[in-house]
């Protein structure tokens, strides 16, 4: 029966062996990358993909304001949150048809 002692040192060493395995499958990668990147005239630049700004689906349509703040002009679609000057009007009591466009 073996003692912990040697299968720590067991462990360690495979550990050791990973880690130098690791190492060499790291630096043959990056080296078949570079020939890729050297055969095809590739940048580092050429690998970030750039960033897509999302297009609204073409059926998509501005929605109109229904409601209009009469002190400030701002309005609100009715989707969504409520603004804060139409929800401090309607808890002073005020109507949402007050403000209707």
């Amino acid at each position: 029966m073996t003692n912990i002692q040697e299968l720590l040192a067991q462990k360690a060493a495979l550990e050791k062996q990973i880690a130098e395995a690791q190492r060499a499958a790291r630096a043959d990668a990056i080296a078949k990358v570079k020939a890729l990147m050297g055969e095809y005239g590739l940048t580092a630049a050429d690998l970030v993909g750039k960033a897509t700004i999302p297009q609204k689906p073409e059926g998509a349509k501005k929605v109109a304001a229904k409601y209009r703040n009469p002190a400030s002009g701002e309005t609100w679609t009715g989707r969504g949150l409520k603004p804060k000057w139409l929800a401090a009007a309607l808890a002073e009591g005020k109507a949402l048809e007050d403000f209707a466009i």
